[in-house]
């Protein structure tokens, strides 16, 4: 894992979300700034590690990060603008509340809305390569993993206390049985029948 060239030069942000490709609950996001020539020989994409391993990072990264803020938007926001435009809004949100403002944004992907007028650079599995791209992807995977553990309990037939609102076989069949929650993506095909295929 390495630190970004940018990062020597200005103060940088990571941006990640957790949820894109979820048929239920929001898309979260985190933004991290670590401190010039920051290491940690531990921090990795989040779906490379366990959850006992993201979930002893995180307070780890909210400890020795200079800066970091998680955020999300809802699924009836991702509704409205489509899974897209809502990731783009969460990461704008994370920037918006952390308390040291990002010179410089690197971005885990290959697309990104500009976020008023700070530079950007997108970089295609950045999570496995950038400390604070990698410490973003954390904090969102277990900060949304928490939130659709505490819906799960109203709506257990999901069993969302295990794939987290992911297209699970046992998800699409819930769906197909009893159809959605309010939690549900209602622009998302969670009701075709070619997902009894799946």
């Amino acid at each position: 894992m390495l630190l970004s060239y940018y990062q020597e030069q200005w103060i940088e942000a990571g941006c990640d979300e957790a949820g894109r490709g979820c048929l239920a609950g929001p898309v979260f996001a985190a933004a991290v700034i670590f401190p010039p020539g920051y290491h940690h020989k531990r921090l990795n994409d989040s779906k490379k590690l366990s959850e006992k391993q993201r979930m002893e990072l995180r307070p780890i990264i909210e400890q020795e990060a200079l800066a970091y803020a998680v955020a999300s938007v809802s699924a009836e926001e991702i509704d409205r603008i489509n899974i897209h435009n809502a990731s783009y809004l969460a990461m704008h949100k994370a920037l918006d509340m952390l308390h040291i403002k990002a010179e410089y944004i690197i971005v885990d992907g290959n697309r990104f809305i500009p976020y008023q007028k700070v530079p950007y650079t997108c970089v295609v599995k950045g999570d496995g390569k950038y400390l604070s791209i990698a410490a973003a992807s954390i904090l969102a995977k277990t900060y949304r993993d928490e939130y659709m553990d505490t819906i799960a309990a109203d709506f257990p037939d999901y069993d969302w206390m295990n794939n987290k609102g992911y297209p699970t076989v046992k998800h699409r069949s819930a769906v197909l049985a009893y159809g959605t929650t309010p939690h549900h993506r209602k622009s998302f095909r969670i009701t075709d029948p070619q997902l009894k295929l799946f």
